[in-house]
């Protein structure tokens, strides 16, 4: 590698050279001073990040000026709107960090039908205080196989079924006029074999043969082969698809349907660069970098989350800045915790999901023990940059993976973290005596003996089996799991994400089995249709949807009003009870919760190193006050604790 002060003679040299280069371009800008502007600021950052990738190409300074270029033409298309919201969002980068802040997710048809539909209940996510809204893959993709949306087939063009490209924009603009935020999937490990540059593939053309990854013989895919993982054993083991029209092996880490695109080619990067500013210019604000570790490959490795990957978000991430900076990236990587905090900061991907709370709170409702949930919060919820936020979340479209840390487990004396699994996905699908759950399995790997878990929220914290039995007692028990970990959520630091539906209590989608296509995947038992005769009860308290809506609302009211739950600092510690998660906000607000279904207490001096507790507290999802000195929990009762 380059030392930085050559890197930086040799930025500014090709800093002059391409400025005259530009001058059609900017020629037509309005605003090319501010253009040009942000291009001296960024761009010796940006020479820096893709002189490793590609710099020792002979013809690297072409491939160069072609990325420049169209960031300036994407920049010069930008609406006057958008470029309005960039100036915002310069003047309040960290906006994402907010109190008032609170995200949902869904698929659009399962929603609403359409991205009109959508429009039509702008309403409902106000009333639940949303100003943040995932919509799922909505891009156009094969009938057939699609990979529930995640194999596109062209990043321009919305499913027909669900709209238009300027019905998207419209949404997105009447969303930002509400205060909500839109937030697409950027699927950029792979395209579908029905996108266009696939199909010219295809046809012989060597170029775009040269955007995905092919192989002529089966040797050296065997040999890459040795080191990776399968993703979906059952459906689709294997990384590598032979393709008869090429007689070529194509590398497919997913599906066979999903061709790995080939980064290690500049124009690949230069391509997928301006997918990305074409989305930026309909007004999405966050791009959820789908499957972020896998986008560089190389042989001897697991090809997973390699520096090189590194590079390439980060140097997307820097034309961002130049180009559309509202835009913003939040990774996804379900990955050993380490690598998943790899990609987290403010050059980077600024916000984040957080497997590792997620499938934890998952666990300490199967053991009733926080231990492994606290230790590992302890050690992993700070984040590396201050600049960036988790996505805090208790299930999303995906299933859950056990993602803790084996040498956590072994630290919290938790022996064997393959055991630990092996409980979970039993307790999680019903066998494990006792279990409340009813959960199913997805991707048994014969050979690793690993799977993950599916189910609704409601479903996996019991709802389900209670109602089955008619006891009040055990569906009491299954709506205050559902609401603890969603206090969690909600009170810890950073961005709460609330799969839609889930706000209702809706319980597993049995009826994907009879749906084409959906049989094969057990992931669509908690993808069900979004069901609005029972969003009908959210305003009576005496119903299970009521009671789940409004607790939820009066949650997300409080965490709003609230400037001390802003921010990603949390202080995780010991309560001194095995059962009892603590954790102390911005040093203001004492959270604690209860993980278990018999009564507990925390004493005064277990929280008094870190809280500086009065006699008395006030519990902000109550409104109650409370003493300190001995304070009680009941089953699965969770505080937002401020002095009085």
């Amino acid at each position: 590698m380059q030392n930085p002060e050559w890197l930086t003679r040799q930025a500014e040299k090709s800093l002059l050279r391409l400025l005259p280069r530009l001058e059609p371009v900017l020629a037509e800008m309005p605003d090319r001073d501010l253009f040009i502007s942000r291009l001296n600021a960024y761009f010796p950052t940006l020479f820096s990040l893709l002189h490793p990738l590609y710099g020792a190409q002979y013809d690297f300074f072409y491939h160069l000026e072609q990325i420049i270029t169209t960031a300036a033409r994407m920049f010069a298309a930008r609406p006057g709107e958008l470029k309005a919201l960039d100036h915002q969002r310069e003047a309040e980068p960290l906006w994402f960090r907010a109190e008032n802040i609170m995200g949902g997710i869904c698929y659009v048809n399962l929603f609403a039908g359409n991205l009109n539909g959508i429009r039509d209940h702008i309403g409902y996510f106000e009333e639940l205080g949303l100003t943040y809204l995932h919509l799922m893959p909505l891009f156009r993709a094969p009938a057939d196989h699609n990979d529930g949306g995640y194999a596109v087939s062209s990043f321009r063009e919305v499913d027909s079924a669900l709209g238009t490209i300027d019905e998207l924009a419209a949404l997105a603009a009447e969303l930002r006029q509400h205060g909500i935020s839109l937030v697409l999937d950027f699927v950029f490990n792979h395209t579908s074999d029905e996108h266009d540059w696939a199909k010219r593939a295809l046809k012989g053309d060597p170029d775009y043969q040269e955007f995905y990854l092919m192989f002529d013989e089966r040797p050296l895919p065997d040999e890459y082969e040795k080191n990776l993982r399968e993703i979906f054993p059952e459906q689709a083991p294997g990384s590598f698809t032979y393709q008869p029209k090429l007689d070529k092996w194509v590398w497919t880490t997913f599906h066979t349907y999903q061709w790995d695109l080939n980064y290690s080619n500049p124009a690949v990067f230069r391509a997928m660069l301006e997918e990305m500013l074409f989305l930026a210019n309909q007004g999405v604000e966050i791009l959820r970098l789908d499957a972020v570790p896998f986008i560089w490959k190389r042989l001897g490795t697991i090809s997973e989350s390699l520096p090189e990957a590194h590079l390439i978000i980060r140097a997307f991430n820097t034309v961002m800045r130049i180009a559309a900076p509202a835009l913003l990236f939040k990774s996804e990587a379900i990955v050993h915790p380490d690598d998943v905090a790899s990609y987290i900061g403010w050059g980077e991907c600024p916000i984040s999901y957080n497997p590792t709370l997620m499938a934890l709170l998952w666990e300490s409702l199967a053991t009733r023990e926080v231990k492994l949930l606290r230790h590992s919060m302890v050690k992993r919820f700070p984040l590396p940059d201050e600049k960036s936020s988790w996505v805090n979340y208790v299930r999303s479209h995906d299933d859950i993976g056990w993602s803790f840390a084996d040498e956590d487990a072994a630290e919290v004396r938790i022996y064997s973290g393959f055991d630990h699994r092996r409980f979970l996905n039993a307790f999680y699908t019903g066998e494990f005596p006792g279990s409340f759950a009813a959960g199913i399995p997805f991707n048994f790997n014969p050979h690793t003996l690993d799977m993950r878990i599916c189910g609704t929220t409601a479903s996996l914290a019991g709802l389900e089996r209670a109602l089955s039995s008619g006891d009040d007692t055990l569906i009491e028990y299954a709506l205050r799991r559902i609401l603890l970990i969603h206090s969690v959520i909600l009170s810890a630091g950073g961005i709460p994400l609330l799969y839609l539906g889930d706000e209702l209590a809706t319980t597993n989608y049995y009826g994907y089995e009879l749906e084409a296509g959906k049989a094969h995947d057990s992931r669509w038992v908690h993808r069900p249709p979004f069901d609005w005769q029972r969003a009908e009860l959210r305003h009576d308290t005496s119903t299970i949807p009521g009671r789940v809506f409004q607790t939820l609302r009066r949650l997300i009211h409080v965490r709003k009003n609230t400037p001390a739950l802003a921010g990603g600092a949390a202080t995780f510690f010991d309560t001194r009870d095995a059962h009892v998660l603590g954790y102390v906000r911005n040093g203001e607000i004492l959270v604690l919760a209860n993980f278990s279904e018999h009564a507990r207490s925390v004493r005064r001096e277990a929280i008094a190193q870190h809280w500086d507790a009065a006699d008395t507290a006030l519990d902000l999802t109550t409104n109650e006050t409370i003493s300190t000195d001995k304070i009680l929990l009941t089953p699965y009762q969770f505080m937002w604790l401020r002095r009085a």
